[in-house]
């Protein structure tokens, strides 16, 4: 009798996405029928110990497989080969299009071959649409892809070896790190150079009836008048019978709707996420990649919770808009639910080649979700939902007053406001804004001068940039896309060109040398319009409306030129070491201070004999509450978090998060800290029971 053979084996269809988590989710959502497997980012790459670009070919870059990442490449051929057909489904973007590319040429695919699909969001309904419209690989895309790619080895692999013949090895110079390092220094310099300019106001609180509100000074006899000095002050306050009563006028009552912000684009939502969550950039992202790969939900099993999070466009698909409505109409009433589409403006350069971050579905409240989403993860998530909602939803509409008290010419001015309808600001429950309002005021009324108070200010100077700033900045000035915010900022801070005091972004002493250099020979790396111009040309290329080569070859020669020119004139920077001021402890050579890649340090003047080195620490002037024998000093961990020891460590073992002050606490007698909260700073004692606001003398010293 025959023996029966084996069923073949029936083919499955591969599909390589660029991360694990996404594979599983994806896989998942495909069924038996397809493998999904990740190429883990790009596989290929220029190499790192040469340049890599054939200047006399048309600049054609030399590619070689990312070391380590053999093994993937492996896999994805032996997978290829037993696959009845391979799809594409890298990220949506520039990056994910060149990945597609370059595993395309690794497993020797047809790339005009129709097995490229996108999905903006990882859902189901979502994944299982995008194989219905696969597509060819956009090598528009690609090139533009490239010519970024190799004119930033170009810009990096010319810069930085300079820096480290002529200033110090180790150091790195980029094209948008650059500009993005001369905004920190530009602004340092306008801080440093700021000249305060004296003013005065004088705040009043008036009383109708048993009611007071409180207004300021506008102007004398109908035109608005500034106070520059206290003889102004003096001038208006002798005008003012206290004893005689004001007149209200100029009452003016109006309707104002407040309009929702757009949904989140990538800088918008790493902007909200430093300012509100006090989130890095980096951080930002990281989350936002989980949100978006997928989250287990347990029995519905693992879904993108928001859609991709790499876009510089406010645009949202009709189908969510529709959802929102929905949801809204069902949870607050057709009263809070725009009516109609909602389109918000991109900004001119905006590629808009997805929708803006959004949840995948408003359902997935974050409060539904906050048992299987992580603290951050949560936050961030609600960040997100909230403002996605509030984007579809109504104006909040608030009745606003202005009032003007007048005695013998001089008026003091009042406004209020009441809201009348929440409108969007429903979605945000407590972050509501309070109502600041007065009582009713008519033309005619008659109210008496409670009390005035004049006080003495001085201009200040522009802040220092935050990472929410800086990200503000560089989009606004067309520097960089969303992509290269995060990398750009976490790059200034590795080197040590800028640090981080609170969170502010603050330049070193090693970032103004490198600016200095760069600004000097090489202008347009610096130059805003020049970088913001070369963006709009990669823009053009993905466009299809500019050859990549071409584009490369405009920004390469010029530049070649200051190459020439400064590698022949940069004299070698000395970063001198400056005296210490006491001697080694172990070979007894005088100290000195050197400048490192994490910034400066004490070292023997007698290196490389002599390796001792100390680290240099910063005295607050506190006796360390422990011992009492040494002097508290602020240190830094290893995640750069500011925190307090005792200088006699390991002697003494005192360390404190909070700033210890020179007093104790008048319950138990522990020290007191400082300790800083959003808005203000506050003194307490560590276990819980008092707490005072901070002293004058204290509030000077921060």
């Amino acid at each position: 009798m025959p023996t029966k053979s084996k069923p073949k084996k029936r083919k499955k269809t591969l599909v390589i996405v660029e991360s694990p988590a996404k594979a599983k989710t994806i896989e998942k959502y495909l069924g038996r029928n397809y493998r999904v497997i990740a190429s883990k980012g790009h596989i290929r790459d220029l190499p790192k110990s040469q340049m890599g670009i054939d200047f006399e070919n048309h600049y054609e870059p030399k590619y070689i497989s990312i070391r380590g990442k053999g093994d993937t490449i492996k896999e994805l051929k032996a997978e290829a080969k037993k696959a009845k057909e391979v799809y594409l489904a890298s990220d949506p973007d520039r990056e994910g299009e060149a990945i597609a590319w370059h595993v395309a040429h690794a497993l020797n695919l047809d790339d005009t071959a129709k097995n490229r699909v996108t999905f903006n969001e990882v859902t189901k309904d979502a994944v299982k649409n995008s194989f219905k419209h696969p597509r060819a690989i956009n090598m528009d895309t690609v090139n533009a892809q490239q010519a970024r790619r190799i004119l930033d080895r170009i810009v990096g692999y010319s810069l930085s070896p300079i820096l480290w013949d002529k200033v110090k090895k180790g150091l790195s110079a980029g094209r948008v790190q650059s500009v993005a390092l001369k905004l920190v220094i530009d602004r340092e310099k306008a801080i440093n150079n700021f000249k305060p300019e004296e003013y005065w106001t004088i705040d009043a609180e008036f009383k109708k009836k048993t009611k007071i509100f409180k207004a300021q000074f506008w102007g004398i006899n109908g035109k608005k008048q500034d106070l520059p000095n206290n003889d102004a002050v003096k001038n208006v306050l002798a005008k003012i019978d206290k004893k005689q009563e004001f007149n209200i006028n100029n009452v003016v009552k109006r309707e104002r709707r407040r309009q929702p912000a757009a949904p989140f684009t990538t800088s918008t939502m790493q902007q909200e996420a430093n300012k509100r969550l006090s989130y890095r950039t980096r951080r930002t992202m990281s989350i936002a990649q989980q949100l978006y790969e997928g989250i287990s939900l347990g029995k519905e099993g693992t879904v993108g919770l928001i859609t991709y999070m790499r876009t510089d466009s406010k645009r949202i698909s009709p189908i969510a808009q529709a959802e929102a409505s929905k949801f809204l109409n069902e949870k607050y009433g057709a009263q809070y639910a725009a009516k109609g589409a909602r389109h918000f403006k991109n900004q001119e350069d905006a590629q808009d080649a997805h929708e803006a971050i959004r949840p995948t579905s408003v359902y997935r409240t974050p409060e539904s979700l906050k048992a299987v989403l992580t603290t951050e993860q949560y936050r961030l998530y609600k960040l997100i939902w909230s403002r996605f909602l509030a984007s579809e939803m109504t104006p909040a509409v608030y009745d606003t007053v202005r009032a003007d008290a007048e005695q013998n010419g001089v008026i003091f001015r009042t406004t209020g406001s009441k809201m009348k309808f929440a409108g969007f600001t429903k979605v945000y429950d407590n972050q509501q804004e309070k109502s600041s309002e007065l009582p009713e005021l008519e033309n005619g009324d008659i109210v008496k001068l409670a009390k005035s108070d004049n006080k003495q200010h001085f201009t200040l100077p522009p802040a220092r940039y935050t990472e929410a700033s800086l990200v503000h900045a560089l989009e606004e000035n067309g520097v960089g896309r969303p992509s290269t915010y995060a990398p750009t900022i976490d790059t200034l801070q590795r080197r040590y060109y800028v640090k981080l005091e609170a969170k502010s972004i603050v330049p070193t002493e090693l970032g103004e040398i490198v600016d200095d250099l760069i600004e000097k020979f090489f202008p347009d790396i610096v130059n805003i319009d020049f970088t913001a111009q070369l963006e709009n040309d990669l823009d053009s290329i993905e466009a299809g409306q500019k050859n990549w080569v071409k584009v490369v070859d405009e920004y390469y020669h010029p530049f070649k030129k200051e190459l020439d020119k400064a590698d022949a004139d940069i004299k070698k920077v000395q970063i001198k070491d400056e005296p210490a001021g006491f001697n080694c402890d172990i070979c007894g050579a005088p100290m000195v201070i050197k400048m490192g890649r994490y910034g400066k340090f004490y070292a023997c003047s007698r290196f490389p004999e002599c390796r001792n080195t100390k680290a240099i620490v910063k005295k607050i002037g506190v006796l360390c509450p422990k011992c009492g024998k040494g002097d508290v000093v602020e240190k830094k961990s290893k995640r750069n978090r500011k925190f307090y020891g005792c200088s006699r460590y390991p002697e003494c073992d005192f360390v404190s998060w909070d700033k210890p002050i020179s007093r104790q606490c008048p319950n138990d007698g522990h020290f007191l800290v400082e300790k800083r909260s959003k808005h203000n700073l506050v003194v307490l004692c560590p276990n819980g029971d008092y707490s005072e606001e901070p002293r004058e003398e204290e509030k000077e010293n921060q």
